[in-house]
Protein backbone atom coordinates (compact mmCIF):
# COMPACT_ATOMS: atom_id res chain seq x y z
CA UNK A 1 0.00 0.00 0.00
CA UNK A 2 1.26 3.47 -0.89
CA UNK A 3 0.12 6.97 -0.13
CA UNK A 4 0.34 10.00 -2.48
CA UNK A 5 1.79 13.26 -1.30
CA UNK A 6 -1.63 14.68 -0.52
CA UNK A 7 -2.10 12.14 2.31
CA UNK A 8 1.33 12.42 3.85
CA UNK A 9 -0.13 12.76 7.37
CA UNK A 10 1.87 13.11 10.56
CA UNK A 11 4.18 10.10 10.15
CA UNK A 12 7.15 12.21 9.05
CA UNK A 13 6.90 14.62 11.96
CA UNK A 14 6.61 11.79 14.45
CA UNK A 15 9.52 9.79 13.00
CA UNK A 16 11.75 12.86 12.68
CA UNK A 17 10.93 13.95 16.22
CA UNK A 18 11.50 10.54 17.81
CA UNK A 19 14.58 9.41 15.83
CA UNK A 20 17.50 9.23 18.23
CA UNK A 21 19.92 7.20 16.08
CA UNK A 22 20.22 8.04 12.38
CA UNK A 23 22.20 6.52 9.49
CA UNK A 24 22.86 8.84 6.53
CA UNK A 25 23.90 7.26 3.24
CA UNK A 26 25.43 9.49 0.56
CA UNK A 27 25.67 8.20 -3.00
CA UNK A 28 28.40 8.95 -5.50
CA UNK A 29 26.12 11.10 -7.65
CA UNK A 30 25.34 13.28 -4.64
CA UNK A 31 28.97 13.79 -3.65
CA UNK A 32 30.40 14.53 -7.10
CA UNK A 33 29.84 16.95 -9.93
CA UNK A 34 29.09 15.87 -13.49
CA UNK A 35 32.81 15.95 -14.34
CA UNK A 36 33.67 13.58 -11.47
CA UNK A 37 35.14 16.18 -9.14
CA UNK A 38 34.02 16.34 -5.51
CA UNK A 39 31.12 18.68 -4.85
CA UNK A 40 32.94 20.27 -1.93
CA UNK A 41 30.17 22.68 -1.00
CA UNK A 42 27.64 19.87 -0.84
CA UNK A 43 29.98 17.64 1.19
CA UNK A 44 30.59 20.44 3.68
CA UNK A 45 26.85 21.00 3.96
CA UNK A 46 26.24 17.33 4.73
CA UNK A 47 28.92 17.36 7.42
CA UNK A 48 27.35 20.48 8.94
CA UNK A 49 23.96 18.77 8.99
CA UNK A 50 25.34 15.63 10.63
CA UNK A 51 27.07 17.73 13.30
CA UNK A 52 23.75 19.48 13.94
CA UNK A 53 22.11 16.10 14.45
CA UNK A 54 24.69 15.33 17.13
CA UNK A 55 24.18 18.76 18.70
CA UNK A 56 20.45 18.11 18.89
CA UNK A 57 21.02 15.02 21.03
CA UNK A 58 20.95 12.43 18.26
CA UNK A 59 23.60 9.94 17.17
CA UNK A 60 24.47 9.95 13.47
CA UNK A 61 26.45 7.50 11.36
CA UNK A 62 27.58 8.15 7.80
CA UNK A 63 27.78 5.56 5.01
CA UNK A 64 29.54 7.17 2.07
CA UNK A 65 30.22 6.13 -1.50
CA UNK A 66 32.56 8.08 -3.77
CA UNK A 67 36.01 6.53 -3.30
CA UNK A 68 36.17 4.94 -6.75
CA UNK A 69 35.02 8.12 -8.47
CA UNK A 70 37.59 10.23 -6.60
CA UNK A 71 40.35 7.79 -7.44
CA UNK A 72 39.35 7.62 -11.11
CA UNK A 73 39.39 11.42 -11.38
CA UNK A 74 42.79 11.64 -9.69
CA UNK A 75 44.27 8.93 -11.95
CA UNK A 76 42.50 10.10 -15.11
CA UNK A 77 41.00 6.67 -15.86
CA UNK A 78 37.27 7.43 -15.88
CA UNK A 79 36.86 5.63 -19.19
CA UNK A 80 38.46 2.42 -17.92
CA UNK A 81 36.11 1.62 -15.04
CA UNK A 82 34.69 -1.49 -16.69
CA UNK A 83 37.74 -3.34 -15.40
CA UNK A 84 37.46 -4.75 -11.88
CA UNK A 85 41.16 -4.30 -11.11
CA UNK A 86 41.02 -0.67 -12.26
CA UNK A 87 38.08 -0.06 -9.93
CA UNK A 88 40.02 -1.56 -7.04
CA UNK A 89 43.06 0.59 -7.82
CA UNK A 90 40.85 3.68 -7.98
CA UNK A 91 39.30 2.74 -4.63
CA UNK A 92 42.78 2.45 -3.10
CA UNK A 93 43.61 5.98 -4.24
CA UNK A 94 40.21 7.51 -3.64
CA UNK A 95 39.37 6.12 -0.20
CA UNK A 96 42.18 8.00 1.52
CA UNK A 97 41.23 11.22 -0.26
CA UNK A 98 37.57 10.77 0.65
CA UNK A 99 38.30 10.13 4.32
CA UNK A 100 40.69 13.08 4.45
CA UNK A 101 37.91 15.37 3.23
CA UNK A 102 35.52 14.06 5.88
CA UNK A 103 38.06 14.09 8.69
CA UNK A 104 39.05 17.70 7.97
CA UNK A 105 35.44 18.84 7.62
CA UNK A 106 34.36 17.26 10.91
CA UNK A 107 37.53 18.41 12.68
CA UNK A 108 36.82 22.05 11.78
CA UNK A 109 33.52 21.66 13.61
CA UNK A 110 35.08 20.07 16.67
CA UNK A 111 33.98 16.51 15.88
CA UNK A 112 36.12 13.39 15.50
CA UNK A 113 35.39 11.04 12.59
CA UNK A 114 36.48 7.40 12.31
CA UNK A 115 36.89 5.31 9.16
CA UNK A 116 35.37 1.82 9.01
CA UNK A 117 35.96 -0.27 5.88
CA UNK A 118 33.72 -3.33 5.66
CA UNK A 119 33.61 -6.44 3.48
CA UNK A 120 30.84 -8.97 2.93
CA UNK A 121 32.83 -11.41 5.07
CA UNK A 122 32.60 -9.07 8.05
CA UNK A 123 28.83 -9.49 7.95
CA UNK A 124 28.66 -13.15 6.93
CA UNK A 125 30.84 -14.31 9.83
CA UNK A 126 28.86 -14.08 13.07
CA UNK A 127 31.89 -13.36 15.29
CA UNK A 128 33.21 -10.58 13.02
CA UNK A 129 29.69 -9.19 12.75
CA UNK A 130 29.42 -8.90 16.52
CA UNK A 131 32.91 -7.39 16.79
CA UNK A 132 31.99 -4.75 14.21
CA UNK A 133 28.80 -3.92 16.08
CA UNK A 134 30.79 -3.52 19.31
CA UNK A 135 33.26 -1.18 17.63
CA UNK A 136 30.49 1.01 16.23
CA UNK A 137 28.80 1.08 19.63
CA UNK A 138 31.98 2.23 21.36
CA UNK A 139 32.61 4.96 18.76
CA UNK A 140 29.10 6.32 19.30
CA UNK A 141 29.64 6.19 23.06
CA UNK A 142 32.79 8.29 22.56
CA UNK A 143 30.85 10.83 20.40
CA UNK A 144 32.79 9.83 17.29
CA UNK A 145 31.08 9.86 13.88
CA UNK A 146 31.66 6.52 12.09
CA UNK A 147 32.26 6.98 8.35
CA UNK A 148 31.59 3.61 6.74
CA UNK A 149 32.30 2.28 3.25
CA UNK A 150 32.86 -1.09 1.64
CA UNK A 151 36.53 -2.00 1.40
CA UNK A 152 36.58 -2.06 -2.40
CA UNK A 153 40.34 -2.62 -2.57
CA UNK A 154 39.93 -6.21 -1.35
CA UNK A 155 36.21 -6.91 -1.73
CA UNK A 156 34.67 -7.41 -5.16
CA UNK A 157 31.01 -7.97 -4.24
CA UNK A 158 29.92 -4.38 -4.83
CA UNK A 159 32.03 -3.99 -7.96
CA UNK A 160 30.61 -6.93 -9.90
CA UNK A 161 27.43 -6.68 -11.98
CA UNK A 162 24.18 -7.49 -10.19
CA UNK A 163 23.15 -11.02 -11.23
CA UNK A 164 19.70 -11.45 -12.68
CA UNK A 165 19.06 -14.58 -10.64
CA UNK A 166 20.70 -17.06 -8.35
CA UNK A 167 21.38 -17.28 -4.61
CA UNK A 168 20.83 -14.16 -2.54
CA UNK A 169 24.12 -12.82 -1.27
CA UNK A 170 25.51 -9.86 0.61
CA UNK A 171 25.92 -7.50 -2.34
CA UNK A 172 26.02 -3.93 -1.07
CA UNK A 173 24.86 -2.28 -4.31
CA UNK A 174 26.60 1.11 -4.16
CA UNK A 175 26.44 0.96 -0.35
CA UNK A 176 22.63 1.00 -0.25
CA UNK A 177 22.39 -2.46 1.27
CA UNK A 178 25.42 -1.82 3.47
CA UNK A 179 23.69 1.24 4.95
CA UNK A 180 20.56 -0.83 5.65
CA UNK A 181 22.59 -3.57 7.33
CA UNK A 182 24.38 -0.94 9.44
CA UNK A 183 21.03 0.61 10.38
CA UNK A 184 19.74 -2.82 11.39
CA UNK A 185 22.97 -3.63 13.23
CA UNK A 186 22.95 -0.50 15.40
CA UNK A 187 19.15 -0.50 15.85
CA UNK A 188 18.80 2.88 14.14
CA UNK A 189 15.46 4.68 14.12
CA UNK A 190 15.88 6.28 10.70
CA UNK A 191 17.91 5.63 7.55
CA UNK A 192 18.29 8.47 5.04
CA UNK A 193 19.18 7.30 1.53
CA UNK A 194 20.25 10.49 -0.27
CA UNK A 195 20.49 10.09 -4.01
CA UNK A 196 19.95 12.09 -7.24
CA UNK A 197 16.21 11.40 -7.60
CA UNK A 198 13.41 13.13 -5.74
CA UNK A 199 11.45 10.06 -4.62
CA UNK A 200 10.02 6.70 -5.63
CA UNK A 201 7.55 7.33 -8.47
CA UNK A 202 4.55 5.39 -9.72
CA UNK A 203 6.54 4.87 -12.92
CA UNK A 204 9.63 6.12 -14.70
CA UNK A 205 9.25 9.94 -14.89
CA UNK A 206 11.70 10.03 -17.79
CA UNK A 207 9.35 7.93 -19.88
CA UNK A 208 5.91 8.86 -18.55
CA UNK A 209 5.42 12.50 -17.51
CA UNK A 210 2.07 11.75 -15.82
CA UNK A 211 3.57 9.60 -13.03
CA UNK A 212 3.71 11.07 -9.54
CA UNK A 213 5.98 10.68 -6.51
CA UNK A 214 4.87 8.41 -3.67
CA UNK A 215 4.96 9.98 -0.23
CA UNK A 216 4.64 6.94 2.04
CA UNK A 217 5.10 3.21 1.48
CA UNK A 218 3.66 0.93 4.15
CA UNK A 219 5.50 -2.19 2.97
CA UNK A 220 7.97 -3.08 0.22
CA UNK A 221 5.85 -5.57 -1.71
CA UNK A 222 6.54 -7.18 -5.11
CA UNK A 223 4.25 -4.55 -6.64
CA UNK A 224 6.42 -1.79 -5.13
CA UNK A 225 9.59 -3.50 -6.33
CA UNK A 226 8.23 -3.51 -9.88
CA UNK A 227 8.20 0.29 -9.81
CA UNK A 228 12.01 0.18 -9.85
CA UNK A 229 12.25 -1.84 -13.05
CA UNK A 230 13.58 -0.82 -16.43
CA UNK A 231 16.07 1.99 -16.77
CA UNK A 232 16.15 2.71 -13.06
CA UNK A 233 17.26 -0.77 -12.06
CA UNK A 234 21.05 -0.45 -12.29
CA UNK A 235 23.58 -0.56 -9.49
CA UNK A 236 22.89 2.17 -7.01
CA UNK A 237 19.50 2.83 -8.64
CA UNK A 238 16.06 2.60 -7.10
CA UNK A 239 16.04 -1.19 -7.05
CA UNK A 240 18.92 -1.37 -4.59
CA UNK A 241 17.27 1.33 -2.49
CA UNK A 242 14.06 -0.67 -2.29
CA UNK A 243 16.06 -3.72 -1.19
CA UNK A 244 17.74 -1.55 1.44
CA UNK A 245 14.35 -0.22 2.55
CA UNK A 246 13.01 -3.76 2.86
CA UNK A 247 15.92 -4.79 5.09
CA UNK A 248 15.85 -1.70 7.29
CA UNK A 249 12.07 -1.52 7.76
CA UNK A 250 11.91 -5.23 8.55
CA UNK A 251 14.42 -4.47 11.31
CA UNK A 252 12.20 -1.75 12.76
CA UNK A 253 13.92 1.24 11.11
CA UNK A 254 12.12 3.91 9.07
CA UNK A 255 13.66 4.86 5.71
CA UNK A 256 13.48 8.03 3.63
CA UNK A 257 14.74 8.10 0.04
CA UNK A 258 15.26 11.72 -1.03
CA UNK A 259 17.24 13.95 -3.36
CA UNK A 260 20.54 14.83 -1.71
CA UNK A 261 21.06 17.73 -4.09
CA UNK A 262 18.15 19.63 -2.55
CA UNK A 263 19.60 22.42 -0.37
CA UNK A 264 19.49 21.69 3.39
CA UNK A 265 17.79 18.37 2.69
CA UNK A 266 18.64 16.78 6.06
CA UNK A 267 17.45 19.78 8.10
CA UNK A 268 14.25 19.96 6.07
CA UNK A 269 13.54 16.27 6.56
CA UNK A 270 13.89 16.69 10.31
CA UNK A 271 11.49 19.62 10.17
CA UNK A 272 8.95 17.19 8.74
CA UNK A 273 8.88 18.59 5.20
CA UNK A 274 7.45 16.13 2.63
CA UNK A 275 10.69 15.40 0.81
CA UNK A 276 11.27 12.02 -0.81
CA UNK A 277 9.49 8.77 -0.02
CA UNK A 278 9.03 7.53 3.53
CA UNK A 279 9.07 3.76 4.12
CA UNK A 280 7.36 2.95 7.39
CA UNK A 281 9.08 0.63 9.87
CA UNK A 282 7.62 -2.79 10.55
CA UNK A 283 7.79 -5.05 13.57
CA UNK A 284 11.52 -5.51 13.89
CA UNK A 285 13.59 -8.67 13.97
CA UNK A 286 16.04 -8.71 16.82
CA UNK A 287 19.52 -9.95 17.59
CA UNK A 288 20.51 -13.23 16.03
CA UNK A 289 17.50 -13.46 13.71
CA UNK A 290 18.39 -10.14 12.11
CA UNK A 291 21.82 -11.49 11.26
CA UNK A 292 20.36 -14.73 9.90
CA UNK A 293 17.86 -12.88 7.72
CA UNK A 294 19.98 -10.17 6.19
CA UNK A 295 23.66 -10.06 7.10
CA UNK A 296 24.75 -13.37 5.63
CA UNK A 297 25.89 -14.74 2.30
CA UNK A 298 23.51 -17.49 1.21
CA UNK A 299 24.51 -20.00 -1.47
CA UNK A 300 22.31 -23.02 -0.74
CA UNK A 301 18.69 -23.83 0.04
CA UNK A 302 16.25 -26.31 1.53
CA UNK A 303 12.96 -26.73 -0.32
CA UNK A 304 10.18 -27.65 2.11
CA UNK A 305 6.75 -29.15 1.60
CA UNK A 306 3.63 -27.10 2.23
CA UNK A 307 2.90 -28.93 5.46
CA UNK A 308 6.35 -28.15 6.77
CA UNK A 309 5.94 -24.47 5.94
CA UNK A 310 2.66 -24.34 7.84
CA UNK A 311 4.31 -26.05 10.81
CA UNK A 312 7.14 -23.50 10.79
CA UNK A 313 4.87 -20.48 10.48
CA UNK A 314 1.88 -21.51 12.56
CA UNK A 315 3.19 -23.92 15.18
CA UNK A 316 6.66 -22.45 15.75
CA UNK A 317 8.14 -25.82 14.87
CA UNK A 318 11.70 -26.74 13.99
CA UNK A 319 12.42 -27.92 10.46
CA UNK A 320 12.54 -31.73 10.42
CA UNK A 321 13.95 -33.88 7.59
CA UNK A 322 10.52 -35.35 6.81
CA UNK A 323 9.38 -31.89 5.64
CA UNK A 324 12.27 -31.35 3.21
CA UNK A 325 11.58 -32.06 -0.44
CA UNK A 326 14.94 -31.05 -1.90
CA UNK A 327 18.45 -29.96 -0.88
CA UNK A 328 20.05 -27.43 -3.21
CA UNK A 329 23.70 -26.46 -3.20
CA UNK A 330 26.49 -27.27 -0.78
CA UNK A 331 26.75 -26.22 2.86
CA UNK A 332 28.38 -27.20 6.14
CA UNK A 333 26.98 -27.40 9.64
CA UNK A 334 26.45 -23.88 11.02
CA UNK A 335 25.93 -22.23 7.62
CA UNK A 336 22.89 -20.11 6.84
CA UNK A 337 20.66 -21.43 4.06
CA UNK A 338 17.52 -20.23 2.33
CA UNK A 339 14.27 -22.00 3.14
CA UNK A 340 12.04 -22.16 0.07
CA UNK A 341 8.46 -23.27 -0.43
CA UNK A 342 7.52 -25.78 -3.13
CA UNK A 343 7.18 -23.00 -5.73
CA UNK A 344 10.75 -21.87 -5.06
CA UNK A 345 9.87 -18.70 -3.09
CA UNK A 346 12.22 -17.88 -0.23
CA UNK A 347 10.20 -17.21 2.93
CA UNK A 348 12.80 -17.82 5.65
CA UNK A 349 16.45 -18.48 6.40
CA UNK A 350 18.04 -20.67 9.01
CA UNK A 351 21.25 -22.08 10.47
CA UNK A 352 21.58 -25.75 9.55
CA UNK A 353 22.60 -28.46 12.00
CA UNK A 354 24.32 -30.71 9.47
CA UNK A 355 26.14 -30.67 6.15
CA UNK A 356 24.42 -30.79 2.77
CA UNK A 357 25.74 -34.34 2.29
CA UNK A 358 23.98 -35.51 5.46
CA UNK A 359 20.90 -33.42 4.66
CA UNK A 360 20.53 -35.24 1.35
CA UNK A 361 20.74 -38.59 3.14
CA UNK A 362 17.96 -37.78 5.60
CA UNK A 363 15.61 -35.49 3.68
CA UNK A 364 12.12 -36.97 3.67
CA UNK A 365 12.87 -39.41 6.52
CA UNK A 366 11.02 -39.60 9.82
CA UNK A 367 12.79 -38.76 13.08
CA UNK A 368 13.39 -42.32 14.26
CA UNK A 369 15.06 -43.19 10.95
CA UNK A 370 17.24 -40.06 11.04
CA UNK A 371 18.67 -40.83 14.47
CA UNK A 372 19.35 -44.40 13.44
CA UNK A 373 21.14 -43.29 10.26
CA UNK A 374 23.20 -40.37 11.60
CA UNK A 375 23.36 -41.05 15.32
CA UNK A 376 22.41 -37.50 16.37
CA UNK A 377 19.43 -35.16 16.54
CA UNK A 378 16.65 -35.04 13.99
CA UNK A 379 16.27 -31.26 13.57
CA UNK A 380 17.71 -29.86 10.36
CA UNK A 381 17.10 -26.28 11.55
CA UNK A 382 16.04 -25.59 15.13
CA UNK A 383 13.23 -23.17 15.84
CA UNK A 384 15.43 -20.51 17.45
CA UNK A 385 17.69 -20.41 14.39
CA UNK A 386 14.96 -19.56 11.87
CA UNK A 387 14.25 -16.01 10.67
CA UNK A 388 11.17 -15.26 8.58
CA UNK A 389 11.71 -12.73 5.80
CA UNK A 390 8.17 -11.40 5.70
CA UNK A 391 5.43 -10.86 8.21
CA UNK A 392 2.39 -12.92 7.38
CA UNK A 393 -0.88 -13.75 9.11
CA UNK A 394 0.70 -16.82 10.72
CA UNK A 395 4.32 -15.77 11.02
CA UNK A 396 5.56 -15.78 14.64
CA UNK A 397 6.53 -12.59 16.40
CA UNK A 398 10.15 -11.54 15.97
CA UNK A 399 10.75 -11.89 19.71
CA UNK A 400 9.67 -15.55 19.92
CA UNK A 401 12.33 -17.65 21.62
CA UNK A 402 15.82 -16.73 22.82
CA UNK A 403 18.02 -14.63 20.58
Amino acid sequence: MTQPYETNGHARLRIARDARRVVVKLGTTVLTEDDGRVALGRLQSFVESIVELWNSGREALLVSSGAIGLGATRLGVQGELRSLIVKQACAAVGQGRLMSLYADAFERRGVVAAQLLVTAGDLSNRERYLNLRSTIGKLLELNVVPVINENDTVSTEELRPIPGSGPRTVNFGDNDKLSALVAAKVEADLLLLLTDVDALYTGDPRLTPTVHPIAVVDEVTPAIEQLAGGANAGRGGMRTKLEAARIATHSGCAVIVANGKVPDVIERIFRGEPLGTLFLPRRGLSGKRRWIAFATTVSAALVVRDGARRALEQRKASLLPVGVAEVRGSFERGDVVSILDESGIEFARGIVNCSSADAKKISGLRSENVQELLGYGDELVTRNNIAFLKEGPHAPRASDGPQ
